[in-house]
């Protein structure tokens, strides 16, 4: 297979993908369908375009021989006669389309993949189902790197998918772009499923690594296919900044080791300005016209921080408050967690440990191990040794990510050492 066929398959199937499977989707009703003879299509152009070339138009001609294909399958299974009928007049259309307008409706597939984006976060869907069929139909990933990505076995995440699509088929759900009128109830759920794996990939919550790029780089990816399938959406546009701003800064979160860097210690010279500045401009878009919203808020937190030339002239202040109008917009507990440190930063350690102690008793952050660790480093830094080593080892029996399990086991070794030195000054021989 010559190079260049071989990186048309490779974008085809990332970029294209979605579109391909979400047209087919439409045109099937079936999911399983619907993958399988998009993944034939995608074997046939693997086989023929190092003979023949690659098309002009290789995701037109993945549809085209994906519908044969399909119409082939179908004939073949007697009960699948109305959707063959589909799939003829479909033929007929496309074939008037190709005619008048050139090989595909782009306006028609967007749509089509905008469907997909709802159908794949509707919320009837379990959440873990939600994030497996977005990475799965959207991203382009295949069930092996899905399960890679979670840390799950990959019969595990098939069966995570076959379950999930079997609700969608069970439960009627539509394969449809919301009204108008529900686009405000139904899209936090679409951008929540993006904002998941992009957390995942950023801040891994267990296995060897802390970031995992390629799952950041979908994330991203998915974000932007969105913001433009809906251009007039505020908060799609603040999803993107939050995620471009924030990691801006993953070069800089490992050292050369793999090791945990805070960012008090980051390198700020590792920091993707690009990003930054793609970032910040698409916040300013979404913070006209209207007052901003969760991930406007979390985008202007990130921003606040990119924007400091270093860890000391950070305006704190501006973060508390920035956090006080998110709880009013979308109060969490670790919205409250996340203001306890600002606080902390801003007024000292006395003051963010006094709103931290508050939070112990909070039911959702109880297996949450950056409670007790916020709380040992405002110990440690009030000197109160002691109490600092407890919350450290708190934090290391709740963390799931290797770094940050290494991370901690050293904070808690040189508190130790910290108390033994101590001990010996009190108690000389």
């Amino acid at each position: 297979m010559s190079e260049r066929a071989a990186g048309a398959v490779e974008a085809v199937f990332r970029e294209e993908w979605g579109r391909l499977l979400a047209t087919l989707v439409r045109w099937l009703g079936d999911f399983d369908l619907a993958e399988e003879v998009a993944a034939d299509a995608i074997a046939v152009a693997v086989e023929r375009w190092p003979v023949e070339g690659v098309p002009d138009r290789p995701a037109a001609w993945l549809l085209t021989t994906a519908r044969r294909r399909a119409v082939d399958l179908l004939r073949r299974r007697q009960t699948y006669a109305a959707k063959l009928a589909i799939l003829k007049v479909e033929a007929e259309r496309t074939a008037a389309e190709q005619h008048a307008t050139g090989p595909l409706d782009s306006a028609q597939i967007e749509d089509d993949r905008l469907r997909l984006f709802f159908t794949c976060c509707h919320p009837a869907l379990p959440a873990d189902g939600r994030v497996a069929l977005t990475l799965r139909y959207l991203a382009g990933l295949s069930t092996t790197e899905v399960a890679r990505a979670f840390l799950v076995p990959e019969k595990t995440m098939a069966q995570r998918l076959t379950r999930a699509k079997r609700k969608i088929q069970d439960a009627g759900i539509p394969y449809r772009v919301p009204r108008a009128d529900e686009l405000s109830d139904r899209l936090p759920g679409v951008l929540s499923v993006i904002y998941v794996v992009f957390t995942e990939a950023y801040a891994a919550s267990q296995g060897p690594a802390l970031v995992r790029p390629e799952l950041a780089d979908e994330a991203i990816r998915l974000a932007r296919i969105l913001r433009d399938l809906l251009p007039a959406e505020r908060e799609v546009a603040s999803l993107l900044a939050l995620l471009l701003l924030v990691d801006a800064r993953r070069d800089a979160r490992t050292d050369d080791a793999g090791a945990l860097v805070l960012l008090a210690d980051q390198d700020r010279t590792r920091w993707d300005r690009t990003k930054i500045e793609e970032g910040h401009d698409q916040l300013k878009w979404a913070l006209r016209g209207g007052p901003p919203g969760p991930y406007a808020l979390q985008a202007a937190i990130a921003a606040v921080h990119d924007e400091a030339p270093s860890y000391e002239s950070t305006d704190w202040r501006q973060i508390v408050t920035l956090y006080d109008v998110l709880r009013a917009v979308a109060p969490s507990p670790v919205v409250d967690l996340n203001r306890a440190v600002a606080a902390g930063m801003a007024h000292g350690p006395a003051a963010g440990l006094e709103l931290l102690d508050e939070l112990a008793e909070v039911p959702e952050l109880h297996g949450y191990h950056l409670l007790p660790a916020a709380r040992a480093r405002f110990l440690e830094d009030l000197e109160r040794f002691d109490e600092a080593a407890q919350a450290y080892r708190s934090a290391l029996d709740l963390v799931g990510n290797d770094v940050e399990r290494a991370y901690l086991r050293n904070r808690l070794a040189a508190v130790d050492a910290e108390r033994a030195q101590r001990l010996d000054q009190k108690d000389p021989p």
